[in-house]
């Protein structure tokens, strides 16, 4: 039977245990460059059998979030290494999340106060991006309405994506997680309520909502290798005013099938059943996500399949043992516990997050850059 704690072969790379630490945002780099704060605070985390980066903006044109450490820039990549050198140091293995937020961003971070872009010109309801206020304070404020790419510009993202690939193999990353999840660009063009293109890229038929995130994936592994090319994917998240649509199970399994066809590393699908249980009204696709990974499962014979989502232990346990996924991906508890996965193979208790200092907010941390971030200690069994 698979437990958490059992080695796993990752496209030809072993890993130490099935335990793989979540893209978590945490903007704790001022200059959007990798300091030495990143790089403690990821190997305070490297016994993790896969840490998966945190969202890694890919251009300036793709970064909703202030203070995010990118990988466009030839400073971004430098910075980056201490914290991939230093996750090897420690046997570990590192993947840089690749990010465009797409419409989820503001005319204040984005160069020449220019409008963030999208597959549409449909404004995302309910969406924020952490950029700079009237007074030019930080803060979180509504996302800006966005403009739609032209057909060029599509081609040209794609480009962005696979050179920021190739940026982060150079910067020591073991391989690439594409963000197709959440809300942003990819995801986006696979809605068909948010993407009414009328060209190749279409969201009304199901090869044009596959065009550009197929594309994206042929464009990375044609520059690293398909061993070192995922992706992650929500099919029924509804972050950032994406709403749910007819023909969602279609479209994420024809995706899905292709991927299994092209043998990448993996993919990490985000799972809300557990989150949506918290909330006031039960989400009405809870039932369908784990008949979903198991047929996901049939269709990835030669890649990874690994599953996060506010996951408890018992649910970890048992989808590992009955064969669903190859690995669970746990993100809050690896904020306050840096020595997640000694303490759950000791069972010891886990620490409690505390949301307020999950960000850089002034009002809230007198210590920035470590409070909330480097500070939680591991478990003394004095």
């Amino acid at each position: 039977m698979t437990t958490l704690f059992d080695s796993f072969d990752l496209a030809g790379r072993r890993l130490r245990n099935r335990i793989a630490m979540a893209p978590l945002t945490r903007a704790r780099s001022p200059e959007n460059i990798a300091t030495e704060r990143n790089a403690l605070y990821y190997a305070q985390r490297a016994t993790a059998g896969l840490i998966i980066s945190e969202g890694t903006p890919i251009s300036r044109e793709g970064q909703g979030y202030l203070f995010n450490p990118s990988i466009y820039t030839l400073e971004q990549i430098e910075g980056w290494r201490l914290t991939t050198n230093t996750v090897h140091a420690l046997g570990g293995t590192i993947f840089a999340q690749l990010w465009h937020v797409g419409r989820v961003s503001h005319i204040s971070i984005q160069e020449g106060g220019k409008s963030p872009v999208g597959p549409s010109d449909k404004i995302a309801q309910n969406a924020w991006s952490y950029a700079y206020r009237d007074d030019g304070s930080p803060g979180r404020i509504p996302a800006s309405p966005p403009r739609a790419l032209t057909t060029e510009e599509v081609g040209r993202v794609v480009q962005d994506f696979a050179q920021a690939a190739a940026n982060a193999i150079e910067a020591g990353f073991d391989g690439v997680e594409i963000h197709g999840a959440n809300g942003y660009l990819l995801e986006q063009f696979m809605n068909p309520k948010v993407n009414d293109r009328e060209d190749e890229y279409t969201g009304a038929t199901l090869k044009g909502r596959l065009r550009f995130p197929l594309e994206v994936v042929d464009a990375v592994i044609a520059r690293i290798g398909r061993e070192k090319t995922a992706i992650r994917i929500s099919p029924y998240a509804q972050d950032f005013g994406m709403p749910l649509y007819n023909g969602v199970e279609e479209t994420y399994a024809a995706l899905v099938e292709a991927l299994g066809s092209r043998s990448i590393a993996y993919v990490h699908v985000m799972d809300h059943t557990e989150a949506g249980a918290k909330a006031p009204e039960p989400s009405p696709v809870a039932a369908r996500i784990e008949p979903m990974l198991r047929q996901f499962r049939g269709q990835l014979p030669n890649t990874g399949l690994m599953v996060a989502g506010a996951m408890s232990r018992k649910r970890a346990d048992r989808l590992l043992a009955e064969g669903v996924v190859d690995m669970i991906v746990f993100g809050r508890w690896f904020i306050s516990n840096p020595d997640l996965v000694a303490r759950l193979q000791n069972d010891w208790p886990l620490a409690d997050a505390d949301p307020a200092s999950f960000y850089p907010n002034p009002e809230t941390l007198k210590n920035r850059d470590v409070e909330g971030y480097i500070d939680y200690p591991p478990h003394s069994i004095a």
